[in-house]
């Protein structure tokens, strides 16, 4: 059994994708970003960065005492390693699928979390910092069309890498991007979008928030912590 510590973002739906892909049992503990509960003393003792995802491992292979882990990288490797599924054992394999998936942590991530950020969020729209964003994603995603040109998923085979990368491509209208644009990203998406279970992992994010809009406080508690952040602080 998994407990996911988890809310509707696209780092948030890399695990649900993977967990429904690999039918791993789970239980999701969902951790409201907007109202503060990410800094709740005992999400703290899990993610110490005050971020979802994570997980608690409740069974490890080693039998030994759970196992908490955070940062949505490191979750999709351990479960990929603790199932033998969506990551290859041999060396050329593995190295594939983890510098993409070390792509998608680096870059394509936090570079669209930006986009979002200045283009939808910020209190006054700065149109350096629009256009900087925009334009790197847009070049990302030219990273990505170019490697789909000759292969059906990111590193060969359907992985972790593809889990990663797809949930921040699902928001490209917010980042300024038209799809079509990208014939190989495009086609690659369209091929995710209708597996069953990313279908099913994105019904479970509409089970957990009905809540569509980022309001003004919601957006004090995600973007307006320093470094003594604390629960209190939101109310």
């Amino acid at each position: 059994m998994i407990e996911l510590y988890y809310w509707t973002t696209p780092n948030g739906h890399k695990i649900t994708i993977f967990l429904e892909e690999a039918e791993v049992e789970y239980i999701i503990k969902p951790v409201d970003i907007g109202a503060g509960q990410q800094f709740e003393p005992a999400f703290l003792a899990i993610s110490p960065n005050n971020r979802i995802p994570a997980i608690v491992d409740l069974a490890p292979v080693d039998g030994g005492a759970p196992i908490s882990i955070f940062e949505s990288g490191a979750i999709l490797q351990y479960l990929a390693e603790k199932t033998g599924r969506f990551l290859p054992t041999d060396v050329r394999g593995r190295t594939e699928v983890m510098q993409w998936l070390f792509w998608q942590m680096g870059g394509l991530g936090p570079m669209a979390g930006q986009n979002h950020h200045f283009g939808h969020y910020a209190p006054e729209k700065i149109p350096y910092a629009v256009d900087r964003y925009v334009k790197e994603t847009e070049r990302l995603y030219g990273v990505l069309d170019d490697r789909l040109a000759a292969r059906a998923f990111i590193a060969g085979d359907y992985s972790i890498a593809d889990m990663a990368c797809y949930p921040w491509i699902v928001p490209h209208e917010r980042q300024g991007q038209n799809l079509a644009d990208f014939p190989n990203l495009a086609r690659w998406f369209s091929a995710i979008r209708e597996r069953p279970a990313v279908v099913r992992a994105y019904a479970r994010a509409d089970e957990v928030n009905t809540r569509a809009v980022v309001d003004e406080a919601a957006k004090q508690v995600l973007f307006g912590q320093g470094r003594r952040a604390k629960a209190d602080a939101t109310r």
